[in-house]
């Protein structure tokens, strides 16, 4: 269905205002992929909180322009579906990943990160990273084994009068 003027517009709106907030950004060829399939990708993608959109390559370009993206500019060839993750770094990058291992039709084309082009290669490293909640998580363990170690020390002097004490008692009661 061909958009009129006021619609692409819209879309490259919508487009441009994802991409202006966006962390990271996944094109893929999606050539031969069925309705059904495309629907379970787009079912992922709002479950990862990523913006999935298929859009003209030619309105992606002016969408794209002037944010962190437009290094993707000379990639945009063929038909393809635009991933942009909203709130963690991966997450676009692990929806395509994730989905490609299952359906080989869907082939990445170009991976920006901040503003950077990054190797096709590493998206399973990009996807592999942790979310904002679990990049947390880790680092509050991290701060925390400090200061249990401390209480474990401060706390072993008196384990061991009361163990030592202990033995001594039951040494006592056996003679």
């Amino acid at each position: 269905m061909a958009l009129n003027i006021s619609e692409k517009k819209d879309v490259v709106k919508e487009v441009s205002k994802i991409a202006s907030s966006a962390q990271s950004a996944v094109a893929a060829e999606y050539r031969g992929l069925s309705v059904q399939e495309l629907s379970e990708l787009r079912n992922n993608a709002r479950n990862l909180g990523v913006y999935l959109k298929v859009i003209k390559n030619s309105l992606a370009k002016i969408a794209i322009k002037d944010t962190n993206f437009e290094c993707m500019d000379s990639s945009l060839k063929g038909p393809l579906i635009f991933a942009f993750s909203k709130e963690d770094l991966g997450s676009a990058a692990k929806l395509v990943n994730d989905f490609k291992k299952e359906n080989s039709l869907l082939k990445p084309i170009v991976v920006a990160v901040n503003g950077e082009l990054v190797d096709v290669e590493k998206l399973s490293q990009i996807a592999a990273l942790p979310t904002k909640d679990q990049a947390i998580s880790m680092l509050m363990s991290v701060m925390k084994q400090p200061v249990e170690k401390f209480v474990r020390t401060l706390a072993a002097p008196n384990t061991k009068l009361v163990q030592t004490l202990s033995a001594y008692k039951i040494k006592l009661e056996q003679l």
